[in-house]
């Protein structure tokens, strides 16, 4: 759909056009007063004409052309231009974009209300379509941008507790899904999405304080069980090494003893003050 437009450099047609005044004064004097007049009549009404073809088009800029309403073409060369004359010249910028949602309350793929809000980068690619096919392609940039975080939001949960399924917290991975549905979605307004990122994710106010006691809870039981597989591995190295070097031959009793006193010192949340047996005082 989209084309470039017609055009000529802008300064070559006023050159033009003044030496076609120049001629037509010196034609016009050599042949009267009456027909200096009818050429120099005849003279506005083109430079009239002309000059309503001249535009400037300035740097990361385009402006898409219409001659009585029909579409001709897209200008995006820098410069002074001249296109056809009694047409209608529309700027579209070319620059590259950005915004930020609004904080959206949604709830998660496990069913808990969050907060999120994603910054979006783009620009658009192509002026015909941003002109025709949507009404305004900043608002519709900016309706499917929300429309698409809110799906990724009902898609992921904001915690994975399993290692192949991606979370909300997962920035790199969410972030090049939420580009990729966004492209897609604005490719219509001949728009590209060059990034979308999460700027914003936490639970929601209502829930946010239990989610944290949770959160805690989580992260004590998973250093208690690092805690308690690495005790079990040193009382097991212990064992090993008295039976190995033939220090103590403890029998079944006392090694239940011997474990269970490492364990309650190598686990225990508290410094431990250990009781030591040093025999009978009397004979």
């Amino acid at each position: 759909m989209e084309r470039r437009a017609f055009r000529l450099n802008g300064f070559l047609v006023l050159a033009v056009l003044i030496g076609l005044g120049v001629l037509a004064a010196i034609v016009g004097l050599g042949r009267g007063e009456a027909a200096t007049a009818v050429l120099a009549i005849a003279w506005a009404v083109v430079a009239i004409v002309v000059l309503t073809g001249l535009t400037v088009i300035n740097p990361n800029e385009a402006k898409v052309v219409q001659f009585l309403g029909r579409y001709v073409g897209s200008i995006a060369d820098a410069g002074f231009q001249w296109v056809l004359p009694f047409t209608s010249k529309r700027k579209i910028t070319l620059r590259v974009r950005n915004f930020e949602t609004a904080k959206l309350k949604v709830n998660d793929a496990d069913g808990n209300p969050v907060e999120i809000a994603a910054v979006v980068v783009y620009k658009v690619v192509e002026t015909a379509r941003a002109t025709f096919s949507v009404d305004d392609y900043e608002e519709y940039v900016a309706i499917q941008s929300e429309a698409a975080v809110r799906h990724l939001a009902t898609t992921h949960p904001y915690d994975s507790h399993e290692p192949a399924r991606t979370s909300l917290r997962d920035g790199a991975e969410v972030a090049t899904e939420l580009t990729t549905e966004l492209r897609e979605r604005t490719e219509l307004a001949g728009v590209e999405v060059l990034e979308a990122r999460i700027t914003h994710l936490a639970y929601a106010p209502e829930i946010a304080q239990a989610m944290l006691v949770r959160q805690q809870a989580a992260q004590v039981v998973a250093a208690r069980t690092r805690i308690v597989e690495g005790a079990v591995g040193m009382v097991h190295l212990a064992l090993d090494r008295l039976a190995a070097e033939g220090v103590v031959d403890l029998d079944e009793e006392r090694k239940a003893q011997m474990v269970s006193n490492l364990l309650v010192v190598l686990c225990g949340d508290r410094a431990i003050q250990p009781v030591v047996n040093t025999g009978s005082l009397y004979a």
